[in-house]
């Protein structure tokens, strides 16, 4: 289980590791040198042949380590600017389509703007010339019908009045004419 200075500084935690185990290591050999049975000078051309392999191993996990992180930040520096330069061509490019889509609409919507009016002044040409023709129609059967109803009605009043003159040549003289 990480404690908390580890999630929050996970490269130094590793290396703090490391350090620990080398520093470990050391500790324990140079306990087991001195605690065995062997004459001083024996023991410290021991010592110091195990501390001399012990930092030759250090230096080279050390120098491994620093390889290992220079390469990790070169490859996470070039994954950003891969990442980046995708972004931004992206970005570019939803841009550029966004500017050429809303151009778009503002030349249809200017051209049937356009269109639209035409077909409504023609439209409107149209019902007037409609109105103009019915109006003119309907004024035409409003003559012809009053002229029908005219000539209808002398008609009617002159059979009316033969009927009466019928009627009245018929009577007696006592008894008073139709009309």
């Amino acid at each position: 289980m990480m404690n908390e200075a580890e999630r929050e500084y996970p490269a130094q935690s590793s290396t703090t590791f490391a350090k620990g185990l080398l520093i470990g290591g050391l500790l324990g050999a140079a306990a087991a040198l001195l605690f065995a049975p062997k004459p001083g000078r024996d023991l410290r051309s021991d010592i110091s042949d195990k501390v001399g392999v012990a930092t030759d191993k250090t230096k080279g996990v050390a120098t491994n380590i620093g390889l290992k992180a220079k390469d990790t930040a070169s490859v996470v520096g070039e994954k950003v600017q891969t990442a980046a330069g995708v972004v931004s061509d992206k970005a570019t490019s939803l841009a550029q389509s966004v500017s050429e889509k809303t151009s778009n609409v503002v030349q249809s919507v200017r051209k049937n703007g356009t269109d639209v009016a035409e077909a409504v002044k023609d439209a409107s040409a149209d019902v007037g010339e409609t109105v103009k023709s019915a109006s003119a129609d309907v004024a035409s059967e409003a003559a012809k019908a009053d002229k029908e109803i005219m000539a209808e009605t002398a008609d009617k009043a002159a059979e009316t009045k033969e009927e009466v003159k019928s009627l009245n040549s018929g009577t007696k003289s006592s008894e008073k004419p139709v009309l």
